[in-house]
C-alpha cells in the first residue's frame, strides 16, 4: 500500500521517529482548522516531525477534519502515520480514510484501501457507494451494491438509499422495483427515509402513480415526503395533481414553491408560474431559475433574457444555474453582445469559475460562431466534466470542422474518468454527415457506441446514419436498420428517410417511408412537400401536379421559415418562403 501512496506522503513516512511527545501534539493539528473548515497557514507535517501515541478515535477525528476541509496532503501525511503505528487493521479508522478518499475523488485509493481490509464492514461498502452517487459514477455505484448484495452482509437502508438514488439518476425503474421488493422483504420499507427514497425514485423514473401508491402508505410523513411526491407530479406533467398536494400541505415551504413553479414553467403557462412566484413567501435564486429556464425550453428567449434582468433589477442573488439557464437561451438566438454582456455578469459575480457555467459560455461563444473563444475557455477551465467536452465538440461540429470534433473525441477517450455518452457520438455522427464521410466510417462509430460503450441508439443517431446513406445515394438498406434498431413507429426517423430520398431520388423507398410519416404522425405539410420534390427531381410532373392538387383542396401550405439577426443590440426575426 505504501508504494501506492504519492512520493511526498512516502517521504513522510520515512520521517524518524521519536517517543517524547504525547496524544496532545496530534491534538492540535485540528487547531490547523479554522471552525469554517479550512486550514490555517500552520503546516501540519510540523506535528508529524515526533512520533506519539494517538488513540483510533483521535486518528478518526483527525482524518474526518482533513475530509471537511479537503486537503489532501494532510490526509496522506496522517495515512501515512497510521500505516507505521500498526492502525491499518482498525476498520473505523479504514471506513474514515476510505471516505477521505472518496470525498476527494481519489476512487482509485479508495478502493485499494478497501480491498486490502480483510472483512469490510457495512459503512465500508457504504462510503464506496456514495461516493460515486456524488461524483456522478451512478452505473459504478449500482456495480458496488450488486456486489455488497452478494457479500456475506446485508445491506441497510443508507445502501439501498444510495442505490435508489442512481436509479432515479439513470431511470431505471425495473432496477429500482427490484430493490423495492428487496426493501420490503428486509423489512426497512417503513422508514420515512427510504420511503422518501422511492417516492423520489419513482418519480425521476416517471412513473408518478407508484409514488403517490409509497406516498400513501408512508405512516409518518415529513416535509420531504410531500416536496418528494409533489416533484414526482410536477416534473412529469401531472399538473392538477400537483396543485391538489401543494394544497393539502400542512406547511408548504420555498422547496414546495419551486416544485410547483417548475413544473407549471415547463408544462403549463409560464404566467401562471410567475403569478405563484409573486405570491410565495421566500422566493430564492431557484424560484426565479425555473422561470427563466421554461421561457427557454419553450423557446421564449427573448423573454428570458426580460425575465433575466429583471432579476438582476431586483438584487436577487444569482447563482451558477442561473447564468447556465440564460446562457442556453442566448446561444439558441446566437446573441452574441448579450452573451458578452452576460458573460461580464458571471466574471463580476465570481460564477465563471463554475463548471456548469463555462460549459454553457463554450456552448453559448460556439453557437454565436466565436470557436477561438470558445476554444480559449475550454482550455482555461480547471475542471471539466463531460458537459464540457461534450460542449467543445459540439461547438467544432457546429461550425463545421469535422476534423477537430474527431481528434478531441479521441482525445477524450483517452482522459481518465470520462466516457463519451449519446449526445457525444450525436456529435461525431453529426460531425460525420456535414463532412461528407463515408457511412463506413460512421457506422464504425455508430457500431463503437454500441458494442464498446453499451449505448442504445437513439432517433436522432439513426436518423444521422440515413442521411449519410442519402447522400451517398443509396438508402435501400435504410428500412431495415429502422426496424432492426425498434424504430419502426418512430415518426423522425421515417421523416429523416423521406427526406433522405429526395437526396438519391428512390421513389419506392419514399413512398413507404410516407406512409409511415402518415400512420405515426398523421397528414403533413411535410410529407406532401417531399413527395412533390422526389417525383420533380424524377421529372414525373404528372405526380407533382397531383400533390399540388391535393394540397390546394385540403388547404394545405408550406410553413415559412424563420431565423433571427443581431443588428447592433436588438434580435430580430425574418421569414424566409
Amino acid at each position: 500500500m505504501l508504494a501506492n501512496l504519492p512520493s511526498a506522503a512516502r517521504f513522510l513516512c520515512r520521517i524518524s521517529i521519536h517517543s517524547a511527545v504525547l496524544e496532545k501534539n496530534f491534538n492540535t493539528l485540528t487547531n490547523c482548522i479554522r471552525e469554517d473548515g479550512k486550514y490555517s497557514d500552520i503546516s501540519a507535517s510540523q506535528h508529524f516531525r515526533f512520533s506519539s501515541n494517538p488513540s483510533a478515535y483521535t486518528l478518526v477525528r483527525l482524518i474526518r477534519a482533513c475530509t471537511n476541509a479537503g486537503v489532501l496532503s494532510h490526509g496522506e501525511q496522517l495515512h501515512c502515520h497510521i500505516l507505521k503505528s500498526g492502525f491499518r487493521s482498525n476498520i473505523f479508522i479504514s471506513t474514515a480514510l476510505i471516505n477521505f478518499y472518496v470525498k476527494l475523488e481519489l476512487f482509485q485509493n479508495a478502493h485499494r484501501l478497501f480491498d486490502e481490509i480483510p472483512e469490510p464492514s457495512v459503512v465500508c461498502w457504504n462510503s464506496l457507494i456514495s461516493g460515486c452517487i456524488h461524483s456522478g459514477k451512478f452505473r459504478k455505484a449500482l456495480k458496488i451494491f450488486v456486489q455488497l448484495e452478494n457479500s456475506n452482509l446485508s445491506a441497510d437502508s443508507y445502501s439501498f438509499t444510495a442505490a435508489l438514488s442512481a436509479c432515479g439518476k439513470l431511470s431505471l425503474v425495473r432496477v429500482g422495483r427490484s430493490l423495492h421488493s428487496k426493501i420490503v422483504k428486509y423489512g426497512v420499507e417503513c422508514s420515512t427515509f427510504v420511503a422518501n427514497c422511492l417516492i423520489d425514485m419513482y418519480g425521476k423514473c416517471g412513473c408518478v402513480e407508484e409514488a403517490i401508491k409509497v406516498f400513501e402508505n408512508t405512516v409518518e410523513k415529513d416535509i420531504i415526503s410531500w416536496n418528494s411526491v409533489l416533484a414526482a407530479n410536477a416534473r412529469n406533467g401531472k399538473l392538477e395533481q400537483a396543485f391538489s398536494i401543494f394544497h393539502q400541505m400542512p406547511n408548504p415551504d420555498t422547496v414546495s414553491h419551486n416544485e410547483l413553479i417548475h413544473g407549471i414553467a415547463q408544462f403549463g403557462l409560464v404566467e401562471d408560474a410567475i403569478a405563484i412566484l409573486s405570491k410565495m413567501p421566500n422566493p430564492n435564486s431557484s424560484s426565479w431559475n425555473s422561470i427563466i429556464s421554461g421561457f427557454v425550453n419553450r423557446g421564449r428567449s427573448r423573454e428570458a433574457m426580460e425575465f433575466f434582468y429583471k432579476m438582476h433589477r431586483s438584487s436577487v442573488r444569482m447563482d451558477e444555474f442561473t447564468f447556465s439557464s440564460i446562457l442556453s437561451g442566448i446561444a439558441r438566438l446566437s446573441a452574441i453582445t448579450w452573451g458578452i454582456q452576460t458573460h461580464c455578469c458571471a466574471l463580476k459575480s465570481d460564477l465563471d469559475i463554475y463548471v456548469v457555467v463555462g460549459s454553457a459560455l463554450i456552448d453559448m461563444y460556439s453557437k454565436c460562431g466565436q470557436i477561438k473563444e470558445a476554444e480559449r475557455l475550454f482550455n482555461s477551465l480547471q475542471e471539466k466534466n463531460l458537459v464540457t467536452w461534450n460542449a467543445m465538440i459540439s461547438g467544432y461540429a457546429h461550425n463545421g470542422d469535422s476534423q477537430k470534433v474527431i481528434e478531441l473525441f479521441e482525445k477524450m477517450k483517452k482522459t481518465k474518468d470520462f466516457q463519451p455518452d449519446e449526445i457525444t457520438f450525436l456529435n461525431v455522427l453529426s460531425a460525420c454527415w456535414h463532412s461528407r464521410i463515408p457511412v463506413k466510417v460512421a457506422k464504425k462509430y455508430f457500431e463503437m457506441m454500441i458494442n464498446d460503450y453499451m449505448i442504445d441508439p437513439t432517433a436522432e443517431h439513426c436518423s444521422l446514419i440515413i442521411r449519410l446513406m442519402g447522400i451517398e445515394g443509396d438508402v435501400s438498406k435504410a428500412m431495415e436498420m429502422i426496424n432492426d434498431l425498434g424504430f419502426d413507429s418512430c415518426g423522425i426517423v421515417w421523416k429523416t428517410l423521406l427526406g433522405a430520398c429526395v437526396s438519391c431520388g428512390n421513389v419506392e423507398v419514399a413512398k413507404a417511408a410516407a406512409k409511415k410519416v402518415v400512420e405515426s404522425e398523421g397528414d403533413s405539410e411535410f410529407v406532401y412537400v417531399m413527395m412533390s420534390n422526389i417525383y420533380a427531381g424524377n421529372g414525373k410532373w404528372e405526380d407533382v401536379g397531383i400533390i399540388r392538387k391535393v394540397m390546394k383542396q385540403r388547404n394545405i401550405r408550406k410553413e415559412a421559415g424563420y431565423s433571427w439577426i443581431e443588428i447592433e443590440d436588438p434580435v430580430s426575426p425574418f421569414s424566409v418562403m
